[in-house]
């Protein structure tokens, strides 16, 4: 995900983003434990997703 994509995001869009990839990092938290995971660097890349989004919401606040 690009930081561009989020800046045209609204902030319900963010907040809905935010849910599913928290959603998608428990999933992958759980196949990892489980050794189902093909790929464990899915999960960096999805800590980092949720930093991104997070760190645009924050933005916005400080923005506001």
């Amino acid at each position: 995900m690009k930081a561009k994509d989020l800046h045209n995001m609204t902030d319900a869009e963010l907040s809905t983003k935010l849910a599913e990839l928290k959603s998608e990092l428990f999933n992958l938290r759980f196949r990892h434990a489980s050794g189902q995971l093909e790929n464990p660097m899915s999960i960096n890349t999805c800590k980092k997703d949720i930093a991104r989004v997070n760190t645009e919401i924050r933005a916005r606040e400080l923005k506001a």
